[in-house]
């Protein structure tokens, strides 16, 4: 099989590292289109290994994501990968995604390696650093083959990107370098899907094209023989079969990479929130809780719409604190938040958020952008410096709201600190050595509260307290969002088990169950 480029350069290392590792096996799945379902195909692929005794693992060469999780091993990954290990039943590590960009601005972004911040990198510093970035891929995958006997592999956007080609790291780039098979993904409620899957192939070297071992068509409603007629053409075009015709899941669930998903607008809400949408906005999974809850009507508000009335403003993450904030004042937001407070709304800020709150944002040393320091909406008195370090770490404790148990993790790079007399904290969490300490604080009236956890909404017990406090109409029945998770991996495990083909798959391993 010709190999070019790069990929020549480091085919022969990678094969030796599974002729070490023994009885490795390697399959990736690429996409026709960003959001063709490669994070859901590998993590339901990963379920169903799993459920067969396979000691399996998801994989990411680069990932370009501003929701990310903090690993068992104390680094960062894309949210994505976290997921996927959880469905392979597997603790995360920082080697599942080693390359994570984390865009700052439109040609600029923070670029984590095996876990820790690099720097910030434009563009075309990122496209010659790619070279050296192989590098920490190949090292993080046959770290992964000496763990795990069978890897899954999830690409990036489309292996038809012309212009990404040179270099390649995410997608063919990596399967040349590694020589493994490839299942290319596309998503037929889009339309076009066959002129997808053709027009990909056709924008692919032979090599490439010969390492595509089948298609699976996504997300296909209606009556499957009105398809075939399609499938048999597509088989006989290109000599590959159609490994799956997966069924659009309706109601499915599973965290997303970077889109936002918007509920529906419900008239007998218990709780009316809204979470503004900054340009650089971050984790917005912290809010999945409150949008799948059928009581809670969660309106996420556009850049340049106005907060319409309501009980609870979240202020979410972001990774360019700094840029947002100002323009929260310039969109008018801040004024709004400000008029809600007055009529005893409550405001609560996470992460980028809790920092927007306080009186001001430093950054003396352009950690985020150009120098300097952002006013705050004033409405908690306390103050953020921007440090270098960034705060990596899952923790647990307890809410001063109820004592309620809280679980979560934090990934900032900033010290908050108050300005005047001390203020209540938000949580007291339990550190690694049994010492406790402080996170976030709460203002004097009780109407503002700000904290560096992600993921606050995912415990019952806070949950049921927070949405107390922001004055839910009736008590609401929370939701177990980690048993909503599990239960929507099974989901799509079973509909793989019953329609994807592992037979026609080249890994022996995969065929019995």
């Amino acid at each position: 099989m010709e190999t070019t480029g790069y990929a020549a350069v480091n085919k022969e290392s990678a094969q030796q590292s599974v002729y070490v590792a023994g009885m490795n096996t390697t399959l990736m799945v690429q996409g026709t289109t960003s959001d063709a379902g490669k994070s859901t195909l590998v993590a339901g692929l990963g379920r169903l290994l799993a459920r067969r005794g396979l000691q399996v693992a998801p994989f990411k060469p680069q990932n370009m994501a501003l929701n990310s999780a903090v690993t068992a091993d104390g680094g960062e990954i894309g949210r994505a990968q976290a997921v996927q290990a959880v469905a392979c039943g597997v603790p995360t590590s920082v080697h599942m995604n080693p390359i994570l960009i984390k865009p700052s601005s439109d040609t600029g972004a923070q670029v984590i390696v095996q876990g820790k911040a690099l720097g910030n990198f434009e563009a075309g510093q990122f496209h010659k650093y790619k070279a050296e970035a192989m590098q920490y891929v190949l090292d993080s995958y046959q770290r992964l083959q000496k763990d795990y006997a069978h890897i899954l592999v999830e690409g990036a956007g489309s292996p038809a990107e012309i212009n990404l080609r040179e270099g390649d790291i995410a997608n063919m780039g990596f399967a040349e370098a590694v020589n493994c098979p490839v299942v290319l993904v596309t998503d037929i409620d889009r339309g076009g899907s066959f002129a997808h899957l053709i027009g990909t192939l056709a924008c692919l070297s032979q090599s490439e094209q010969d390492r595509i071992c089948g298609f699976v068509i996504n997300r296909f409603r209606g009556d499957q023989s009105l398809l075939q007629p399609g499938i048999d053409w597509l088989e006989k075009r290109t000599q590959k079969p159609v490994l799956a015709v997966v069924p659009y899941l309706h109601d499915f669930h599973l965290e997303a990479e970077d889109s936002i998903q918007s509920a529906q607008p419900l008239a007998e809400s218990a709780l009316h929130v809204c979470v503004p949408v900054f340009p650089r906005i971050s984790n917005h999974t912290d809010f999945d809780t409150l949008r799948l809850n059928p009581a809670i009507n969660l309106n996420y508000v556009g850049p340049e719409s106005a907060i319409p009335p309501c009980d609870l403003i979240i202020l979410p993450g972001t990774k360019s604190v700094r840029h947002d904030l100002e323009h929260l004042h310039r969109v008018g937001w801040g004024q709004s938040i400000l008029r809600h407070l007055r009529y005893g709304g409550k405001v609560l800020g996470i992460c980028g958020g809790y920092q927007m709150l306080g009186h001001r944002v430093a950054d003396p040393q352009g950690i985020e952008s150009t120098p300097g320091t952002t006013d705050g909406l004033g409405v908690l008195d306390v103050e953020t410096l921007l440090e270098p370090e960034k705060v990596l770490e899952n923790v647990s404790g307890h809410l001063t709201l109820d004592e309620a148990l809280v679980t979560g993790y934090e990934i900032h790079m900033g010290v908050t600190t108050p300005t005047g007399e001390p203020l209540e904290p938000f949580a007291r969490l339990t550190q690694t050595d049994g010492q406790t300490r402080n996170d976030g604080a709460c203002s004097h009236d009780d109407l503002v509260r700000g904290t560096y956890l992600h993921g606050v909404f995912d415990n019952i017990s806070a949950q049921k307290a927070l949405l107390s406090w922001a004055g839910a109409a009736k008590a609401i029945q929370p939701i177990d969002y980690n048993a909503l998770c599990e239960a929507e991996i099974e989901r799509l495990a079973d509909t793989l088990e019953s329609c994807f083909d592992l037979s026609k798959l080249p890994t022996a391993a995969y065929h019995s169950p």
